[in-house]
């Protein structure tokens, strides 16, 4: 299930508060500023910080 335009817009990184993308897969939202990816479940975005993934600085 796509992910809509409107969610993108309204969603934030709830550790930062800033931006996020959608992964190419979307398999989750990417929070560059702190490195860490949001997974999506079942089509249901997974926004808690304890459930985030840390992602490898490169």
């Amino acid at each position: 299930m796509p992910v809509s335009k409107e969610l993108l817009e309204i969603l934030a990184c709830p550790k930062c508060k800033g931006d996020i993308r959608l992964k190419e897969d979307e398999s989750g939202f990417i929070c560059d500023a702190c490195k860490l990816m949001y997974p999506i479940k079942d089509d249901i975005p997974i926004m808690l910080i304890d459930e985030a993934i840390k992602l490898d600085e490169k």
